[in-house]
């Protein structure tokens, strides 16, 4: 009985490590991961190195050869790649004397018969394919899952990929299907059953398969941050809707972003506050910038050149010293996110630290580069 107890330990342990987050960090020039707890995972003894992409990470110790580690640290595939790209749905695309090819997970070429004239990374089990100015998607197998007859088309995202076809835009899922017919001047992503699309000046949302227009609005902005509420403009002016396409705020603003735990930001007069869903003030019109809030409850915010954090309340709780929007190898994730994800920030002062919502540095470990956890 002893010793099944323990083997369970065991085995949660390990599932626990291999799913544990990761943040690429460079230190005196060399590139390792660290935890979220700020200590080193992978000691920084990779010439450069790439993110985490599910269990394996682009990583090369001379800067010329690549290869992929494991969230141990172990070379999971050798070093032997002139270029590489990120692993997803199980499949890379490499560089190998001077050719691009896919490979597996075990480092062995796949896919060889895939009629294309270029190879395109996997998302979500599909690939890209190009037959002269057309494009398609294959899957895993190599299979062609929707034909080469669209102008272009994104990657799948929610579930449906953004088309272009007869100088139209629409939406399919992943067998072809159509889920927005190619009718409409502009399409956004789909966020929680909503889209928003266009057709010339006329802009609104695809409800029940129909075209609502938005009276009087110029351009509307996806559902990603908020499935109830987005912004839009009329008149030169910013205000917001809800996702039946109608005005909850009438557009008075000189700019907006997306509403989170109840508060939008929003410019008036070359100053910015925010506002709660009725359009009424709550944090006083101050800033120089502002951002929205992270589900943790802070925003970042600036009166001068410098940035730090205010709670729901506008107390600054974190003060204005820090760089928060570049440096690293990319901005904040998803819609260039800029602020706290799961209680902790990315910042910059002189060098790149993660803080937590105390404002406290992790381990008072700063580094010259710092991406972000996945």
């Amino acid at each position: 009985m002893k010793t099944k107890m323990l083997l369970i330990v065991l085995l949660f342990l390990g599932m626990n490590i291999h799913a544990q987050e990761l943040a690429l960090a460079n230190q005196n020039g060399t590139y390792g991961y660290i935890t979220k707890t700020g200590d080193w995972h992978i000691q920084p003894n990779f010439k450069v190195a790439k993110n985490f992409s599910g269990d394996l990470a682009e990583a090369s110790k001379d800067g010329k050869t690549w290869g992929f580690i494991n969230r141990k640290g172990e070379w999971v595939i050798q070093p032997v790649f002139e270029k590489t790209k990120e692993f997803n749905s199980g499949i890379a695309v490499v560089l190998k004397d001077k050719t691009w090819i896919y490979i597996d997970t075990k480092g062995d070429p796949t896919l060889t018969n895939v009629s294309t004239e270029k190879l395109y990374d996997f998302k979500d089990g599909l690939a890209i394919i190009r037959t002269g100015d057309f494009v398609g998607f294959i899957n895993t197998k190599g299979e062609v899952v929707v034909p080469a007859k669209f102008k272009k088309v994104f990657d799948f995202e929610n579930g449906y990929a953004k088309v272009l076809e007869n100088d139209k835009w629409g939406l399919i899922d992943p067998t072809g299907n159509y889920f927005v017919k190619t009718e409409y001047d502009g399409v956004s992503n789909y966020y929680e059953g909503n889209v928003v699309a266009n057709l010339g000046d006329n802009y609104g949302l695809i409800i029940n398969n129909e075209f609502k227009i938005v009276t009087g609005a110029e351009k509307i902005w996806d559902f990603s941050n908020n499935s109830k509420y987005t912004y839009a403009k009329k008149d030169g002016k910013m205000g917001y809707i809800d996702n039946t396409g109608e005005w909850i705020i009438e557009p008075t603003y000189d700019k907006a972003r997306a509403f989170v735990n109840g508060l939008a930001p929003v410019m008036k007069d070359k100053s910015w506050g925010y506002i709660n869903t009725k359009g009424e003030t709550i944090i006083l019109f101050q800033y120089k910038d502002a951002e929205i809030f992270s589900e943790d409850g802070l925003a970042p915010v600036k009166s001068s050149k410098a940035w730090g954090f205010i709670n729901t309340e506008g107390q600054l709780v974190i003060p204005e010293k820090y760089d928060i929007t570049a440096g690293g190898f990319s901005i904040f994730e998803k819609n260039n996110l800029k602020g706290f994800k799961d209680g902790l920030a990315r910042v910059k002062e002189k060098d790149w630290a993660y803080i937590n919502t105390k404002g406290e540095v992790l381990k008072n470990m700063w580094f010259e580069n710092l991406e972000l956890f996945n």
